[in-house]
């Protein structure tokens, strides 16, 4: 079974993150400038929550006359944020952003943070696993059907 760590040497580690005190404005703009969906928000070295577009979106419809995007991240973004370490399947991210309804879950390891799963990350990875197990049940009826 896929393991983050998996998934991570696969997509690799890069992570974007931003500051709490940075502006919606920077936010946007680095997530438009990198075709991404959500920044953790990383301050003195600690995750401190997450900034998505969804965020945004559910923001932007309840301040719709009065959204200022030169605000902090910080009074936006998501927390406390819920995130995974290497060791976890891939099935445990599933399972998480399928509960808490997230797209995004940040990785740590030793309390830092390492990387970004994302659910088409984990959606890519569990139809790989299960495309290797449908090939793996047909060469066994193949080779015990001759």
């Amino acid at each position: 079974m896929a393991t983050v760590k998996d998934l991570l040497e696969g997509k690799g580690y890069t992570v974007w993150s931003i500051h709490p005190d940075s502006t919606i404005r920077k936010a946007l703009e680095l997530m438009a400038e990198k075709h991404i969906g959500a920044l953790p928000v990383v301050e003195d070295d600690k995750l401190v929550g997450i900034f998505s577009e969804r965020d945004f979106a559910r923001h932007a419809v309840e301040f719709s006359d009065c959204l200022n995007i030169d605000i902090p991240v910080r009074q936006l973004m998501t927390h406390p944020v819920y995130f995974v370490n290497l060791d976890q399947t891939v099935d445990d991210c599933m399972a998480v952003m399928t509960a808490k309804k997230l797209r995004h879950l940040p990785v740590l390891e030793e309390g830092k943070l390492i990387g970004l799963v994302s659910i088409g990350d984990v959606v890519k990875q569990q139809l790989q696993d299960k495309q290797s197990t449908i090939e793996v049940l047909e060469h066994f009826l193949w080779v015990n059907l001759i």
